[in-house]
């Protein structure tokens, strides 16, 4: 079947496609199936027991959870919490499931099931191939498993960025349905101004840093700091291994501080998972598509691919670390902030690296609502808190009072290190559970 005879609307294809009991996949982040969710959400109170998997979505709401509040049609599950799913987790409307994204194409492939896949794809070219966009995520093992697929084409993603050797390629082949329509911009991503604190953490991390370095950056203040800095600094020959490519990636590229050559692997290029910014930085990606190597899971989250670049840096932030070195990046005891997404992927790649450094950096102390002072350096985690690093991943640590590396130290000594970077309110206190508790 060529393309107009797989061409149906969202409605027709979800009456289609979509049967009670089904598992829906949506995918991640700035890629989102609107057209599919709406037509999906339609159908509450015709359709029974329908899980819609998902995370980190940045539209404005879901159409299967608020046309179904009382669940009676549908489930919605997600894999890393963003700013809306967080607010509808709190009023029982979302469930989180833990994983690593690395293992997610293995979960896809051995453990769990994908009955409906709502794909959103570019549009296609004269050869029907169609690009996933600026979320490869896992698409293209849920689509080789899934029982029906169905491609949304959406008119503002990026239509020239197929990756080497179609790393980021779909065509429409592979689909049993298509679905076309007007949909809103592809979210775009702002984050605010590094603090005073996330600068001073920034400057002690930088010094960290060496000339050359292959940085995977997370989203926020630190990081974000981290890249200016690097711009306006005496840094050349810089690379881009990460997760998210975000704006401060493009912002070292165009000054002329990026150019990926000392990468081993993807020499010359950006290697990323998930575009998530501006609007400038969408439009960078087809204008300059030669540049950027976006693939799936498999192999962006692939530990033994990151790790053969030397200087491999990975930075990103937590909630909470205790003495031993152990961190919660992602939850309040129970409930769940966000997710550990790739973190633990990027520090074992950076500590399985020739000259790789990982660091958690943090405040090393928050002030609650009614003003209280509380360390986020601390002798244990709030009970029911995820350890989303284990002690033996974490191998450095920094706050606005300095950094520290863990990795190679006993317990007593792990303590005492980080006792050091604590807020100097709580360091006697840490200091007793430490003298009492580590030998």
């Amino acid at each position: 079947m060529g393309y107009a005879e797989k061409l149906v609307t969202a409605e027709q294809a979800v009456k289609l496609a979509v049967k009670d009991g089904d598992w829906v996949d949506y995918g991640f982040s700035t890629g989102f199936p609107e057209l599919l969710d709406r037509a999906l959400a339609g159908r509450a109170g015709q359709v029974k027991d329908v899980k819609v998997r998902g995370g980190l979505f940045f539209m404005p709401q879901i159409e299967v959870i608020e046309k179904d509040p009382q669940q009676e049609s549908f489930r919605y599950y997600s894999w890393h919490i963003g700013d809306y799913e967080r607010k509808k987790q709190s009023e029982g409307l979302v469930s989180f499931m833990p994983t690593l994204l690395r293992l997610l194409p293995d979960l896809y492939r051995y453990h769990i099931r994908t009955d409906v896949a709502f794909v959103p794809v570019s549009v296609p070219n004269e050869n029907g191939d169609c690009t996933l966009g600026t979320a490869p995520y896992c698409w293209k093992t849920i689509i080789e498993n899934a029982r029906t697929v169905i491609f949304e084409v959406n008119e503002h993603y990026p239509r020239k960025i197929f990756g080497p050797d179609g790393s980021n390629t779909v065509n429409i082949s592979q689909a049993d349905y298509i679905v076309e329509g007007e949909h809103s911009p592809i979210p775009v991503r702002s984050y605010r101004a590094p603090s005073e604190t996330d600068i001073k953490i920034a400057e002690y991390v930088l010094r960290e840093i060496p000339d050359g370095a292959c940085l995977s950056l997370g989203v926020g203040g630190v990081p974000f700091a981290v890249a200016n800095m690097l711009k306006e600094g005496d840094f050349h020959h810089l690379g881009c291994w990460t997760g998210t490519i975000s704006d401060p990636m493009m912002d070292l590229y165009k000054a002329g501080k990026l150019d990926n050559s000392r990468k081993v692997l993807d020499k010359g290029l950006l290697s990323w998972n998930l575009a998530s910014g501006s609007q400038a930085l969408y439009e960078w990606l087809d204008e300059e598509p030669e540049l950027f190597h976006p693939d799936g899971l498999d192999y962006i989250h692939r530990i033994e691919n990151m790790c053969q670049n030397p200087d491999f840096i990975s930075i990103n932030g937590g909630v909470q670390l205790n003495l031993m070195g152990e961190e919660n990046a992602e939850s309040a005891g129970t409930r769940q902030l966000s997710g550990i997404g790739g973190q633990l992927d990027f520090l074992e790649a950076a500590y399985r690296s020739r000259g790789g450094k990982g660091f958690i950096c943090m405040n090393s102390a928050r002030k609650t609502k009614d003003g209280t002072l509380k360390s986020n350096i601390v002798a244990n985690f709030t009970p029911g808190s995820a350890t989303s690093a284990p002690r033996t991943m974490v191998q450095y640590a920094a706050t606005e009072y300095g950094v520290v590396k863990l990795s190679g130290l006993s317990l007593k000594e792990r303590a005492k290190a980080m006792i050091s970077i604590a807020h100097p309110e709580f360091r006697e206190e840490l200091a007793k559970y430490a003298e009492a508790n580590f030998h």
